[in-house]
């Protein structure tokens, strides 16, 4: 059946090698594309290829809503295949919407993420991609976390530098944009010395002086504590709250992926005294963290009852 010979088509690492490199060739093209007098000069060229492309990609939706059988809606259940889609129905309408020729060659260029199959090829960036996910509840919290950081010394810092330095602080968001610089660490010595030493003294210019007016103060103290900490708590404790999730976040992940890769092994080469081992290995694991709990449990009754 033509389904049939489709679905072994599309499932073809011959195949998908070629799509792949028709992606690479895509971002190519609108890359040579955002050059003006290039693009002029090899106008034909890049027509052609960029028709090409179109037509390829085309060609690959059509083999796989057709390999799909009876039920070609199951093509569209899987997100990458409707991301495809709806990049290619775009390009194939453009002709007919007019949406204008620097919109599409943008969207053309989000085709090239096809290459993002490459993770379900390599298992260590399926762990990867796997732990970014995990983490991305616990990252929520943190964020949380560094806003208040970031709310409540930004207004400190209007209320402190505010008048002093009023290109930094002038204003709660400017607080916060320059306090973001502070903890990315870049050049954020400039922006304590300028309110430890003064505006006039250090860091504006004439010109500075004149547009913004500032009133200088110092304050060698209170800026190097407030700066100081700020930088700790937010470069040295907070962020390093992100790497901590997303080692934690690594480690399910491993576990996940050790028990699929366990499964893969047993269907594919049953081994019933090795399995049985592993099985019983496993359950010793989880009674002994299950002892752990009632131990504390009971640790903590007592120490109520004391």
């Amino acid at each position: 059946m033509i389904s049939d010979k489709c679905s072994i088509l599309a499932k073809s690492p011959v195949f998908n090698r070629f799509i792949i490199a028709t992606i690479l060739l895509a971002g190519v093209v609108v890359g040579a594309q955002t050059y003006k007098d290039f693009a002029l000069e090899n106008a034909k060229l890049l027509l052609f290829l960029d028709r090409t492309i179109l037509a390829i990609f085309t060609i690959e939706a059509l083999i796989k809503i057709i390999a799909e059988g009876n039920r070609p809606l199951n093509y569209f259940k899987n997100p990458w295949n409707l991301f495809d889609f709806v990049i290619v129905a775009a390009c194939l309408l453009e002709p007919f919407i007019h949406l204008g020729g620097a919109f599409l060659p943008v969207l053309r260029l989000a085709r090239i993420l096809r290459v993002l199959r490459l993770i379900t090829a390599i298992p260590k960036l399926q762990l990867l991609v796997t732990c970014l996910l995990k983490s991305l509840p616990s990252m929520f919290y943190v964020s949380i976390l560094l806003f208040l950081l970031f709310y409540v010394y930004g207004a400190m810092a209007v209320f402190l530098f505010g008048e002093n330095d009023p290109i930094h602080f002038r204003n709660l968001q400017t607080s916060i944009l320059s306090l973001f610089r502070v903890v990315t660490l870049e050049d954020w010595t400039d922006v304590m010395y300028i309110n430890m030493y003064g505006s006039n003294n250090y860091g504006y210019s004439d010109g500075d002086l004149l547009k913004w007016s500032p009133i200088s103060n110092e304050s060698p103290v209170g800026a190097a504590l407030f700066f100081v900490s700020f930088v700790l708590i937010g470069t040295m404790i907070v962020l390093n709250l992100v790497i901590g999730v997303i080692m934690n976040s690594m480690d399910e992940s491993n576990t996940e992926m050790s028990i699929k890769q366990e499964i893969e092994r047993r269907k594919i080469q049953p081994e019933p005294v090795r399995d049985g081992l592993h099985d019983l290995h496993s359950k010793m694991q989880e009674l002994s963290s299950e002892i752990q709990v009632i131990k504390k449990m009971i640790e903590e009754k007592k120490n109520l009852s004391e």
